[in-house]
């Protein structure tokens, strides 16, 4: 039987990114779940302050060159590759001027957040997805870590529900205690419907574009949950136990997650997923 494909997409992994609970999860989950006898791909945002030349980073003129639009705004897709030799893992990496050039992450050098965070986390998703469709490699499942990545199982079930690449794909979500501060644009919403959410799926970002909000958007959609952090937001943690359908992952210490969560992988994707 051919080994399960497992889509890792994170916001931060570590040595391009400093060290954090999430960039720490991100290097050596992938590397755990391959070596488990998984077939991995792994991406992120390339940020402004990746090093390139430290890191070797390189364009893949094959699978760059698209344009996604959002907001009625075009804006090319630009992908990167880089190896983590010591874990034989390829990481790709989503680039593009207008979101990703800044020599911060999410937040300026005096901690504001920036405004376009919602364009930014919908152009991240998108542009994962539609490389993957280039790189023709079809996911079994898709672990989505950080709250950029949250709106993955919404992409997934609606808007790509049709797409013989992705409509298969099971979506697990770890949630952190990484939330940002302040609502996300006012107008997230009616880019989501623009893309083609439906005005059901979005009542929770409608009037309150909060991290507790958008995260609560990636429960509702998503297959499995995992709580990433120790602890993360009670009001979170009460939403979950609402779901009472929803296979959850309690924290997991770092001794046994990464064999933890590849027995989750095996419950989400059913029988017959060795």
């Amino acid at each position: 039987m051919d080994a399960k494909r497992i889509l890792f997409i994170t916001q931060e992994i570590t040595p391009y990114l400093p060290e954090s609970e999430i960039a720490t999860i991100c290097r050596n989950l992938p590397q755990g779940i391959q070596e488990r006898g998984r077939e991995i791909r792994t991406f992120m945002p390339k940020f402004g302050n990746i090093n390139e030349r430290r890191n070797q980073l390189h364009e893949v003129i094959r699978l760059s060159g698209m344009n996604l639009i959002i907001d009625d705004t075009d804006h090319p897709l630009i992908i990167k590759v880089a190896s983590i030799q010591a874990a034989r893992m390829q990481v790709y990496f989503i680039d593009n001027e207008d979101f990703f050039q800044r020599k911060h992450t999410v937040c300026d050098e005096k901690g504001n957040e920036y405004e376009d965070n919602d364009d930014r986390s919908i152009f991240y998703v998108r542009g994962v997805l539609e490389t993957i469709k280039k790189l023709r490699w079809i996911p079994d499942l898709i672990h989505c870590h950080g709250w950029m990545s949250a709106l993955t199982a919404l992409y997934i079930k609606r808007m790509y529900a049709d797409d013989p690449c992705l409509r298969n794909a099971k979506v697990v979500y770890s949630i952190y205690d990484d939330m940002f501060k302040n609502p996300l644009n006012k107008n997230f919403a009616s880019k989501l419907k623009a893309d083609g959410a439906l005005d059901p799926d979005l009542d929770l970002i409608k009037a309150d574009a909060s991290c507790v909000a958008l995260t609560k958007l990636a429960v509702d959609f998503a297959d499995g949950l995992i709580q990433g952090s120790e602890t993360i937001d009670p009001k979170i943690l009460n939403y979950i136990s609402t779901k009472k359908d929803k296979p959850f992952l309690p924290y997991q210490p770092k001794e046994t997650y990464i064999d933890e969560i590849n027995k989750f992988y095996d419950m989400i994707l059913g029988p017959d997923t060795k």
